[in-house]
This record gives structure tokens, C-alpha cells and sequence, in this order.
């Protein structure tokens, strides 16, 4: 893999130089926001979108919450256990960063030791997105265009070759969809026990607490207004 990357004429190096080149065209204040916004800020607006649609789905109350809510957990799940994939992964290919090979590159972030494929960020991006996809197409879509951006962000800053993206694109979605329905198996039942807990029922559906709790109030009622009866047939 680190020999391809050394060639000039490989399309992985060329894209890499195309994708680049333009932070070198960029004013100073710009590739300041695309650093930020490549190293954190688009998998922390991944994160914050996992917690609007876990808002949503819990707010909605649907039958199938639990479920949903399932896929949501899942979804960072998903993507701490494609990091971990991606460590002998990384370690196998041995793939250097591509400003260490290649001169001119406009590197935006300093200090990257670790080898180059495949892209963390990229996997976690994907993951999560992925992950948001099977509990919410809309919500995914929106996800989807966010991690492509990440992904995008990565090979901008000179951190990272197209390739390594692509494939932290493709090891994310594998473990996010491959994972799926043995996370959900396990996952929906435990989210199933929690709305039916008066005490974190509103973590799952607040309309879940609410029926709980309405219960809760008709029953002593009820019990209250057969006795009386009971009493009156006596009576009689």
C-alpha cells in the first residue's frame, strides 16, 4: 500500500493533490474552520444528530420506540467497534501519512504519528451515520451527507489519502449493518424493559411514562369504587 501511495502517477495521489491544492488557494481563516470542522466539529454534529432523533423518537411515542431507540444506541456502539477493527487493520497495512511520502502537501493539522488506513474519522463518521440510517431513514440521508463531507474534510487537511477514506467509509458501514441484527436483538428487548419503568420509561417514549403512570392512578381508584359496590350489594 505504501509503495501505490509513492507513485505519482497513481489516481489515489493525484485526487490527494487535486482535493489539497485547494487549502492552498484558500484564505488563512478558512482552512482554519475546515481543521476544526474536519477534526471535530462534523462527528460532533454526527453525535448531536443521533441526540435530536433520539429526542424525536422518544417525543413521537411510537409503537415501535423501543426499536428505534435500540438502532440509536446501537449507532455509537457501531462506531467505537469499528475503531477497534480498524487497529489491526492499520497495523497490518502499515500505511504511512500521505505528507510523509509526498512534498507540497498543505497539512492543516500537525502531530499525526499513527499510520494513515484507514481514516478514523471517516470509519467513526460512517458508523454513526449508518447507524442513525437503520433507526431513521431521514435523519441517515441527513448523516450520510455529513460523514461524506468528513470524509472529504480529511484528504482537504492533507491528513489522509482518498483511499483511506473510502475505506473507513466501507469498514463503518460493513460493522454498522453486518453488527445490526445481533445489536438489535440484544439491544431492543433491554430498550423495551426500560419504557415500561416508571422511573426511565421518558427514556425510551414519554407517552411510554405517561400510560405507566396513568395506570399507576386509575388503579387504587378502581379498587376504591369496586369495594363500594361490594359494600352496597351487602347493604341490600
Amino acid at each position: 500500500m505504501a509503495g501505490l501511495a509513492e507513485s505519482g502517477s497513481n489516481p489515489d495521489v493525484e485526487l490527494l493533490y487535486d482535493i489539497n491544492g485547494l487549502a492552498k488557494d484558500a484564505p488563512r481563516w478558512f482552512d482554519g474552520v475546515m481543521e476544526y470542522v474536519g477534526e471535530y466539529g462534523l462527528v460532533l454534529a454526527l453525535i448531536l444528530l443521533v441526540v435530536w432523533c433520539w429526542w424525536s423518537v422518544r417525543r413521537r411515542g411510537a409503537e415501535d420506540a423501543a426499536s428505534s431507540v435500540a438502532a440509536l444506541v446501537w449507532a455509537p456502539l457501531a462506531a467505537a467497534v469499528a475503531v477497534l477493527v480498524n487497529v489491526p487493520i492499520r497495523g497490518f497495512v502499515e500505511r504511512p501519512r500521505p505528507f510523509n511520502d509526498h512534498q507540497g502537501l498543505e497539512v492543516l493539522v500537525s502531530g499525526k504519528t499513527d499510520y494513515s488506513f484507514v481514516s478514523d474519522h471517516a470509519t467513526i463518521a460512517m458508523a454513526l451515520a449508518v447507524g442513525l440510517f437503520v433507526a431513521n431513514r431521514k435523519f441517515g440521508l441527513v448523516g450520510i451527507g455529513i460523514a461524506l463531507l468528513e470524509g472529504f474534510c480529511r484528504v482537504y487537511m492533507g491528513v489522509h489519502y482518498p483511499t483511506d477514506v473510502v475505506g473507513g467509509f466501507a469498514l463503518g458501514t460493513a460493522v454498522a449493518l453486518l453488527l445490526s441484527p445481533l445489536a438489535m436483538a440484544l439491544l431492543t428487548p433491554v430498550m423495551s424493559a426500560v419504557e415500561r419503568s416508571p422511573r426511565v420509561g421518558w427514556l425510551v417514549s414519554a407517552r411510554g411514562r405517561s400510560r405507566v403512570g396513568g395506570q399507576d392512578a386509575l388503579i387504587p381508584g378502581a379498587r376504591k369504587e369496586t369495594a363500594g359496590a361490594e359494600e352496597r350489594d351487602l347493604a341490600a
